[in-house]
């Protein structure tokens, strides 16, 4: 159905896509993969015709023969929507904020087909129905802001397949979804191939999702392909370095490794690339070969193909074999635990909503947090997880807050944060830092690294000229150069960034770390190197953690423990091997099915069991009553008229007496790694 053939693109005369050759046949899936910056989106938009203005393509892109390259935009409008539908990674921005869901999707019909307005409407609730979007002819007259996330996405997929397109383009479109909305869309997106029969070419970052819906996968790095394949080949048995080093940065979590497998260095920028092989400057196996031009894809198998001229040599190699190591201590058992740094119980915060402009009148409340358990030991790592709006970042704030809570207790080193004096607050906070998700934001531009990660050091009243001292130890203990105390934040890589965050934190010698979703902004191979730091930093010097995270697979690597949220309760806890093999709470089930593997035999071949909500989260604004989880609980729905009375008008408490325990009346252990 599509050809591509010689594909370049360059952003003011910066190349972006150099060369790339791709096939793509109906009712095929082809997953296109690689770091940020390696032309995934850029390919992508190119063969609709959907780059900016700054952008020079040259090449050939064929739909079924007919040459998109050099169409003019009235040709491309007759091809776009209906011929190749597109799926955006944020359906927020794509979506005209002033027009009903049902308006939009139905002007996608008519664009295309001679039909009149209440046909296209009925079309469109149909499709919305289709995806799964509850209430659909209701639904169809909300605007996207009234959409959450998945059902936005959802929504997205309707609009693309509403005239049947011979191919859907899906540009990252689980990248911002939680791992449960992340685990519908996909279906959704399996719905619409097959009602379709349309070719996908799936752009992701993640190998997992890859490995559950590709055929094929083309893996891209610095505007080229590098290596191509069946995606079971490809994972099976890579014949390009980086492939393997990006299999083995990834975190699994059907398998916690000691160590990840970081792949070293930073992929050049759009034109930075030299004339030989791109990754050459990253590869432990490059050669003086390497560098003079660039390799020409070899066969490693049947329709397998790597852009290397070591392929013998790497195909059968382990990641560890190829990439560097570190050596990392082993995790904190139970029996191992040191005295409580940490220790929450009942935690309860709401927030007023108002109502009026001019005299404003409180209407209502967000219960955000609503019984919260946390305990934490010296040189362990707690994890907590959950969806978005489960009440992480609440409880974090309150945390940081170091105030008396709205309602149960914070012990922070033994102290109970409601009686604290000024000047006992002052040493607490010392000892308990923050790093931030997004590096960038969080470092002021203008500032000089050495000044940066000083800063909390002159805010404790230590003097200009004796923090200035610290600084290149700090850069060294996160392993950066410490001469690099004079750049800027701009200056260094996205991973980099994170590691001088890391060092501003470190430089008071706290305690305790709150990690607020410290790799989640990271490329996977950089975000390796990040997790393995602050695993050597954990050992090093006796910090304890608390890492909020939505990447499971993160958490079952770093963490010694976990805590599992939902609507602002905590519903299961316990050591992390234990909540990850044997889950009790069904919520915590249906997060751990969600979570893809890269893994495309066990992905699909053995087809792993998911077990999929119904819709999104509750509204935190009610006040339930029994367990709130019930509306989307496949026990529940199992159970007889006495137990879904007792699920109705009981909250479940855990025990409080087990290491391994869950909020839940009637806890059922399921294995679902």
């Amino acid at each position: 159905m599509l050809e591509v053939s010689a594909l370049h693109v360059e952003f003011d005369g910066k190349p972006a896509v150099r060369g790339v050759d791709l096939s793509l046949r109906r009712g095929e899936v082809l997953g296109l993969v690689g770091e940020s910056g390696s032309g995934k989106s850029a390919t992508a938009l190119a063969l609709p015709g959907l780059l900016p203005d700054n952008a020079t393509v040259r090449g050939s892109v064929r739909l079924d023969g007919q040459e998109l390259v050099g169409a003019s935009d009235r040709e491309l409008s007759r091809v776009r929507g209906a011929r190749i539908g597109m799926v955006f990674q944020d359906p927020l921005s794509a979506f005209t904020p002033v027009y009903r869901i049902g308006d939009q999707i139905a002007e996608a019909v008519r664009a295309h087909r001679d039909v009149s307005r209440a046909a296209a409407r009925d079309r469109a609730v149909e499709l919305l129905d289709l995806v799964g979007i509850p209430r659909a002819r209701e639904r169809a007259d909300a605007y996207p802001h009234e959409f959450s996330g998945g059902m936005r996405q959802r929504a997205m997929i309707a609009m693309a397949m509403a005239n049947d397109p011979d191919v859907i383009v899906a540009d990252e479109p689980t990248t911002a979804l939680d791992v449960t909305i992340q685990a519908q869309v996909l279906d959704v997106l399996r719905t619409a191939q097959r009602e379709t029969g349309a070719a996908v070419l799936l752009v992701s970052h993640d190998l997992g999702v890859v490995a559950g819906m590709a055929d094929r996968v083309a893996v891209m790095y610095a505007g080229r392909v590098v290596e191509s394949g069946p995606v079971d080949d490809v994972f099976r048995a890579p014949g390009m370095p980086y492939t393997l080093g990006l299999l083995g940065a990834v975190p699994r979590i059907d398998a916690a490794a000691d160590v990840l497998v970081p792949v070293p260095g930073v992929a050049p920028g759009a034109g930075e690339s030299g004339a030989g092989c791109a990754f050459a400057p990253r590869c432990p196996l490059a050669e003086e070969r390497c560098v003079k031009s660039v390799p020409e894809a070899v066969a490693v198998g049947a329709s397998h193909s790597a852009a290397c001229v070591r392929t013998g040599d790497v195909v059968g190699l382990a990641p560890q074999d190829v990439f560097p190591v570190p050596d990392l201590p082993a995790r904190v058992g139970q029996q191992g635990r040191g005295e409580t740094v940490l220790k929450v119980r009942g935690l309860a915060r709401t927030f007023p909503v108002y109502k009026g402009s001019a005299f404003k009148r409180r209407v209502g409340s967000v219960y955000a947090v609503d019984g919260v358990d946390l305990d934490i030991a010296r040189g362990e790592t707690l994890a907590l997880v959950g969806e978005s709006g489960s009440g992480k970042s609440t409880t974090l704030f309150e945390l940081l807050e170091l105030k008396r809570p709205e309602g149960g207790d914070i012990e922070l080193f033994g102290q109970s944060v409601g009686g604290l004096g000024a000047a006992e607050r002052r040493a607490v906070r010392r000892r308990m830092q923050i790093v931030f998700q997004d590096p960038m934001a969080s470092l002021d531009p203008r500032m000089p690294v050495g000044d940066i990660v000083t800063e909390p050091l002159r805010a404790q009243g230590v003097g200009r000229a004796a923090a200035a001292l610290r600084g290149p130890g700090l850069l060294e203990l996160v392993g950066l150069d410490p001469a690099h105390t004079e750049r800027y934040p701009h200056e260094f890589s996205g991973g980099q960034r994170q590691r001088i965050g890391i060092a501003r934190a470190l430089s008071v010698e706290p305690d305790l770390l709150v990690l607020d979703e410290p790799v989640s902004a990271l490329d996977v191979s950089v975000q390796a190197g990040v997790v393995n730091l602050l695993s050597r930093l954990k050992a090093e010097l006796g910090l304890a953690y608390l890492f909020v995270s939505h990447d499971l697979s993160v958490v079952r690597h770093i963490a010694d423990r976990v805590s599992v949220m939902y609507l602002g309760r905590t519903v299961e806890s316990g050591p992390v091997e234990d909540v990850f093999a044997h889950p009790l709470h069904p919520y915590t089930q249906a997060l751990l099915s969600a979570v893809p593997v890269p893994d495309p035999p066990r992905e699909r071949e053995r087809g792993r069991e998911r077990i999929l909500l119904a819709g999104d989260p509750p509204s935190p604004t009610a006040r339930y009553t029994g367990c709130r989880f019930r509306a989307r609980c496949a026990v529940y729905a199992g159970l007889g008229e006495a137990e879904r009375a007792r699920c109705e008008g009981e909250v479940p408490v855990a025990p409080g007496a087990r290491v391994h325990e869950a909020a839940c009346h009637f806890p059922r252990v399921r294995g679902v790694v």
